[in-house]
């Protein structure tokens, strides 16, 4: 990788999973201490499941929005709104909370939906904030649809995958924190830098690192603040 001292990027797209967001609380779906091990997938997180019932995938949703509500940014949510103040950042994160807007990052396309706002059953593009609310059933859209929460559900489509794929493409430098690389469509994402463009993957462990990607093998919210004061 080129000198860090020396380096001096146009466009660094950061792409986050959900180690970062586990260092404020929340945790992951694969945590044995987290919700998803209170439920099935199959059973809250599926278009089948919405068929099969709703109030109980919107109550799994909103027990998890509260816990969003109740989690504050880290470290490393905070450093990269500081990368922002010296660089063109872009921010691609699997995460379907807020903290990187709530730390002040301003560019931030979320791939798998936010789980702060609503969406119209019946017309995709119908999003609400939802602030301080959650979802009850017989909440409508303008439209009179059933509101259901702004997420992408197991076994959906990426909808905005396609775009990610053109600002990773872009990137100088691609920073990835925090995701094991697993989750698809969105682990490839790595696989649409050009070739001269470094790869840097903050992470306390992984099963196996490319030899092309630099491993910087810690926590979000200890190696992210000291790699952007690097940059800077």
């Amino acid at each position: 990788m080129t000198s860090q001292t020396n380096i001096h990027k146009k466009h660094i797209i950061v792409f986050t999973g959900a180690g970062i967001s586990a260092e404020s609380g929340l945790h992951t779906f694969r945590d044995p201490n987290g919700l998803w091990q209170q439920y099935s997938v199959q059973e809250v997180a599926t278009p089948s499941a919405w068929k099969k019932d709703r109030k109980k995938v919107l109550d799994f949703y909103n027990l998890r929005r509260q816990q969003v509500r109740q989690a504050a940014p880290n470290a490393a949510h905070i450093a990269l709104t500081t990368l922002q103040k010296h660089f063109k950042v872009s921010i691609i994160t699997q995460n379907v909370d807020d903290l990187h807007e709530r730390a002040g990052s301003k560019n931030v396309l979320h791939l798998h939906g936010e789980i702060m706002k609503a969406r119209s059953t019946v017309n995709k593009n119908l999003i609400y904030d939802l602030g301080e609310k959650d979802i009850a059933l017989g909440d409508k859209c303008e439209k009179g649809s059933q509101l259901r929460p702004h997420i992408v559900w197991f076994g959906e489509s990426v909808p905005e995958f396609e775009q990610a794929c053109k600002i990773v493409s872009q990137a100088d430098l691609l920073l990835v924190i925090g995701t094991s690389l697993r989750v698809h469509p969105a682990a490839s994402l790595i696989h649409f830098v050009a070739k001269e463009t470094d790869i840097v993957l903050v992470s306390p462990e992984m099963e196996y690192v490319a030899s092309h990607i630099t491993w910087l093998k810690n926590t979000a919210a200890e190696e992210v603040p000291r790699f952007v004061e690097s940059l800077i």
